[in-house]
């Protein structure tokens, strides 16, 4: 059992530092083979702000531009070692408006363990967190999140989008004043109607989830918390420590974004559906 944390006031104050971070260091098994690292998948255009001609927008440029839009101005991407397209590509930053730095890391047990890693960069500052091939709305989604951190002082606020296969998502449950009393992950049937994709927590959480992957009981269950029940791929997933968090008593809050549907392009078939949407518009 983990040690304790208190519970009675967040650790994050108005005003505090958010940084952006970013799991990037898969190796899209589902979507093999592929051309590139999905992260810079060409999935729509923008139009240059210097010629006003369009450009390729790649996967995970929607998430970056979410992140400065909230006033977030830098982010942590933890790559895998030989994913260096992405940083080729982003660079610094300056393409997103982003002070962009890369943690790169030889192999993971699963996104938690890609975003533990940069945990001494990140132990106190507010996070702002979230999947590079998942495309979701509003535009505002992380300023709405972090207002509402603010608002109630829960240590970890998830943003819930409506989806149309629970099967692949990680389900939740929550009250009616958006209090989460519960992490449902991949459930055959459900009743549950929104799954999460985004979240923003305080210190609190970053330093639980760098105590959870430590803890001997955490090590004895590996096998069973990394599995294909919980993750297609077999991996560790963040709703395993959602999970724990809750029932370690970690007030975790949501809001629902009721009108835009998540897209996660590292299946085939939502990569096709999200190219044909995106370059329509």
């Amino acid at each position: 059992m983990m040690s304790p944390t208190n519970q009675r006031e967040s650790s994050a104050p108005t005003g505090q530092e958010v940084v952006g971070l970013v799991p990037a260091a898969g190796l899209a098994k589902r979507l093999q083979p592929f051309p590139c690292s999905k992260e810079v998948y060409p999935v729509g255009f923008a139009v240059d702000a210097k010629t006003g001609m369009p450009r390729p927008k790649v996967a995970a440029h929607y998430l970056l531009e979410k992140f400065r839009a909230a006033g977030i101005t830098k982010a942590y991407l933890v790559i895998r070692d030989g994913k260096w397209d992405i940083p080729n590509y982003f660079r610094d930053g300056r393409l997103v408006d982003l002070s962009l730095a890369y943690i790169v890391i030889s192999g993971s047990l699963g996104p938690p363990d890609t975003i533990d890693r940069a945990y001494p960069f990140i132990e106190q500052q507010r996070v702002a967190f979230g999947f590079p091939d998942i495309l979701f709305g509003p535009d505002d989604a992380y300023r709405q999140l972090l207002e509402a951190q603010e608002r109630t002082g829960a240590e970890v606020v998830l943003g819930l989008h409506r989806v149309s296969n629970p099967r692949v998502w990680d389900m939740v449950d929550c009250k009616a004043d958006g209090r989460v009393r519960g992490i449902v992950m991949k459930p055959v049937s459900t009743i549950l109607t929104y799954g999460w994709c985004c979240a923003v927590w305080t210190p609190t959480f970053s330093a639980f989830l760098h105590r959870f992957l430590r803890a001997d009981d955490t090590r004895r269950k590996l096998g069973k918390l990394a599995s294909t029940a919980n993750d297609p791929g077999g991996d560790l997933a963040m709703g395993v420590v959602l999970q724990a968090a809750l029932k370690e008593g970690l007030p975790v809050q949501s809001v629902i974004f009721p009108h835009d549907l998540p897209i996660d392009i590292g299946t085939p078939e939502d990569l096709v559906k999200a190219v044909r949407l995106y370059n329509s518009d």
